[in-house]
């Protein structure tokens, strides 16, 4: 029998998809989404768009406290999701990303509010100066007082409810003006 050469052989009769390393990738990548979405929070998980019976098999995830028996459930869960079209796990990988995405942005909010905190209760009168300058619609003698309080709290090692009044209030202005700006 003669042997084949390659040009003789069709290339479409060997393509066979991906290889086995590629599938085991993708395995790997559905099983780290499968628990991702076992540790979601509650209100996390409802914003995932998924159907119920995948949605039943997370929550059933969750049920189950022993870790060999949890693990075995979420590589269950993982192979119902590797049945799935592509498009609904990357629904799920896309929501999945918006609620991290929202997450660093309301930390990134935070850090905010304490960096004026600090800075009004350190620095005083310049440091609410540099405030205002940055949002006019703020209320001066309010943030000075508070600030002022909070300093002598401080001072006097007293619970700091002026601190806390402070934040919350700097929190209410600064979530306003990115209400206003966006």
């Amino acid at each position: 029998m003669p042997r084949m050469h390659d040009e003789d052989i069709d290339d479409e009769e060997f393509d066979r998809g991906p290889s086995r390393g590629e599938q085991r990738r993708q395995a790997l990548a559905v099983l780290a989404l499968a628990q991702q979405l076992v540790t979601l929070s509650e209100p996390a998980l409802a914003r995932i768009p998924m159907d119920d019976d995948l949605r039943e098999l997370v929550l059933a995830s969750r049920k189950i406290t022993a870790q060999i028996a949890r693990k075995r459930q979420i590589q269950y869960l993982a192979k119902h999701m590797r049945r799935r079209e592509d498009e609904a796990l990357d629904a799920i990988r896309a929501a999945l990303e918006h609620d991290k995405a929202d997450g660093r942005r309301a930390a990134q909010a935070l850090h905010e509010v304490e960096y004026w905190r600090d800075r009004l209760v350190d620095e005083g009168d310049e440091a609410l100066a540099e405030l205002l300058a940055a949002f006019p619609q703020a209320d001066r003698q309010h943030l000075r007082q508070l600030a002022r309080n909070a300093r002598q709290e401080r001072l006097q090692n007293r619970p700091p409810h002026a601190y806390r009044d402070l934040f919350r209030d700097l929190r209410t202005l600064l979530s306003t003006s990115d209400d206003v700006e966006g």
